[in-house]
């Protein structure tokens, strides 16, 4: 199987919260990935394009990558659409739905700490730059720790709000924390959305699940020489991969804690 790096960023940004800090990355050195990946020969594709091939459609070029980000930051709008569009790369950017709001309002329907979101103007206008809109629930909840209706408006309900917002179909989600099950799979896919990209810190491919998409985590103490492996395929697996014992025992703990009412968050260790 050919690897395919999805890479997964949060915010761009010199200045961030401290709560996102291990997740971002500064516009210098957004840039130099950007570069590092083109000088490794690899051309960035649309989302869509993996998922097409994933689902049995045209086959994808050689040596690709694929750009995603996380939340809808603020920063993506003055940051980072303004750099992909000077590079002409496309990207899916996936929103928590209650953290988008009017313009010069707050938002207050989301579980994310105080951030500098999207309001939901700027949404529509990265839309028309031709970025994918993706969801990210409406919360940010853990999926596979909510159920019934709270699970429902989690993914449908987001899509919904989506579509109403932005006038067309949307078919992209993303796990919160990277979190799913079989039965939040099994919900997605029921609720209309084609592909949904987890986290895993794999390389995805044409075979990859299309609703369970590895992806590669960039942080901000993601080591250069590790994301030049990355560029070149190299240093981790290729998905589709197995859920491990690991996986399922961690999911358990979050579900126990989240009964009694002491849910615990972030990605597992791999």
């Amino acid at each position: 199987m050919k690897a395919v790096p999805v890479f997964l960023y949060h915010s761009v940004s010199d200045d961030p919260p401290d709560w996102i800090a291990p997740y971002t990355v500064s516009p210098k050195v957004f840039r130099e990935q950007l570069d590092r990946i083109a000088d490794a020969g690899l051309s960035i594709v649309p989302l869509r394009r993996l998922v097409a091939a994933q689902h049995g459609g045209p086959p994808l070029p050689p040596d690709c990558a694929v750009l995603t980000f996380d939340d809808g930051f603020a920063d993506f709008y003055w940051t980072v659409a303004p750099i992909l569009s000077e590079r002409g790369l496309p990207a899916t950017l996936y929103v928590t739905v209650g953290a988008m709001h009017p313009p010069g309002a707050e938002a207050t329907g989301s579980l994310l700490p105080p951030a500098s979101m999207l309001n939901w103007r700027q949404v529509g206008t990265i839309d028309t730059l031709g970025i994918e809109i993706g969801g990210h629930t409406q919360t940010h909840a853990q999926l596979d720790t909510v159920y019934g209706q709270r699970r429902a408006d989690e993914i449908a309900g987001s899509k919904h709000r989506l579509e109403d917002v932005l006038g067309h179909e949307v078919t992209a989600f993303a796990y919160p924390h990277g979190y799913s099950s079989p039965a939040v799979r099994r919900r997605v896919r029921e609720a209309g959305w084609t592909s949904a990209t987890a986290v895993e810190n794999k390389f995805s491919s044409a075979a990859d699940d299309p609703l369970r998409i590895c992806r590669l985590m960039v942080r901000n103490d993601t080591p250069g020489e590790t994301f030049q492996a990355w560029t070149e395929c190299r240093g981790s697996r290729v998905g589709p991969i197995p859920e491990s014992l690991y996986t399922r025992g961690w999911r358990a703990y979050r579900r126990m804690t989240a009964i009694v009412g002491s849910p615990v968050g972030g990605p597992p260790k791999d």
